[in-house]
């Protein structure tokens, strides 16, 4: 909340009336309360996800008339990188795809200045929204988690989805899925618990042949675990005890989970956030890697920069050619045989020396930027004017 509070008075102050005339008949979103972040397994599935996401290069290009710059606009690069004073850019798109991965909605307030340029982005921690309407127009109403609430313009909120399918605004909540799933899991890990605390029960009955008094009976007990169960007391492999006494061993059943159970409830939990074992712990090969990410982080990657492009220019600036592209390298888990091989890309211009050398984790070096071909890759008509002015200076230069 510390974040947006330099923006309450602001908001009220010149959207308060106009709230309290709004029809509120729209689709409503409920976030989770937060739990669901605090399972292990959890996080466990959406970390390689959300980090491969944080990773991700902003870059605002600008094409037009087949002429492509980088970068043409100093505020939007500062915008991309440092989003608010709190996080830079990385931050910015963890928190997104963390948010995008728990609740299938990820909301993200862009602050603009008098001319309306973009010059702040804001990732809402709310725990609930709901659309509502005014007219033609949209705005959703956020709560969060201190009760107080705020409704901010639909066209000024970068709006991330998934499962986008009953509702005409927000993405299907994943609760409904994962709490049966979660509950097995929470029943399982108490499970193992209580066996754990059952382990320390009682394991030795003593019967004693004469009636005795309970002090007595306690300091026979107390002499029997000193003398033979202690771990730190000197003792033999034999042991003797008093005739009139009785040692029965007693074996406490505890239940332990099925292991299998516990497989199959993860493999429906892997299978829910689309990874696998090998992902979660880093395992995965070349082809496995690539599977994963162009099924799993692919989709978000194009939704990442459609949203930023349509919501950060106008349709003006858009029609000039201006767009935000999320670059990632997913050969990160590449073979060293493939990374090599990518070097036939580098001579022919398809990828910069520094582009390449990035991908072996190498820094870059001076002049890498600037794209490289081989002779005899270069372009056809060009070819064809050397091999002409070759063949004219061999003819005397008729």
């Amino acid at each position: 909340m510390g974040l947006f509070s330099r923006f309450f008075n602001k908001e009220n102050e010149n959207r308060g009336v106009t709230l309290k005339l709004v029809t509120e008949r729209g689709s409503g979103f409920y976030a989770f309360d937060g739990k669901l972040y605090k399972s292990d397994v959890i996080k466990a599935c959406i970390r390689p996800k959300v980090r491969t996401i944080g990773k991700l290069d902003a870059k605002h290009i600008k094409t037009l008339n087949g002429d492509m710059k980088i970068f043409p606009e100093p505020y939007m690069r500062v915008l991309l990188e440092e989003p608010n004073p709190f996080m830079t850019g990385q931050m910015l798109q963890e928190k997104i795809a963390a948010q995008v991965a728990l609740n299938h909605n990820a909301f993200v307030l862009i602050y603009r200045d008098e001319n309306g340029y973009p010059i702040q982005l804001y990732p809402i921690p709310a725990v609930s929204a709901q659309a509502v309407y005014k007219g033609s127009e949209i705005w959703i109403k956020f709560m969060f988690k201190n009760g107080k609430t705020n409704t901010f313009d639909y066209r000024d909120i970068i709006h991330i989805r998934r499962d986008f399918n009953t509702g005409d605004m927000f993405g299907d909540s994943p609760i409904e899925s994962l709490l049966p799933l979660m509950e097995v899991i929470s029943y399982t890990d108490q499970g193992i618990v209580k066996a754990i605390k059952n382990s320390n029960v009682i394991q030795w009955l003593l019967k004693l042949s004469s009636m005795t008094r309970p002090e007595d009976r306690k300091k026979q007990a107390d002499l029997f675990v000193k003398s033979y169960l202690d771990v730190e007391a000197d003792g033999t492999a034999a042991a003797a005890i008093d005739p009139t006494i009785d040692a029965q061993q007693v074996k406490p059943e505890s239940y332990v989970p099925n292991a299998s159970i516990m497989d199959r409830t993860m493999t429906r939990i892997y299978n829910f956030f689309n990874t696998n074992e090998k992902i979660v712990q880093s395992k995965a090969n070349e082809d496995e890697w690539i599977a994963y990410y162009e099924s799993e982080i692919e989709p978000d990657v194009k939704q990442l920069s459609g949203e930023f492009t349509r919501k950060l220019f106008s349709r003006k600036q858009r029609a000039f050619g201006n767009v935000i592209v999320f670059t990632a390298n997913s050969l990160q888990y590449a073979s060293m045989q493939t990374k090599l091989g990518l070097v036939a890309m580098v001579d022919r211009g398809a990828m910069t020396p520094n582009e390449w050398r990035e991908i072996l984790n190498m820094g870059p070096i001076e002049g890498g930027n600037q794209p490289i071909r081989r002779l005899d890759t270069a372009v056809v008509n060009e070819l064809k004017i050397q091999i002409s002015n070759m063949i004219r200076e061999s003819l005397g230069g008729e």
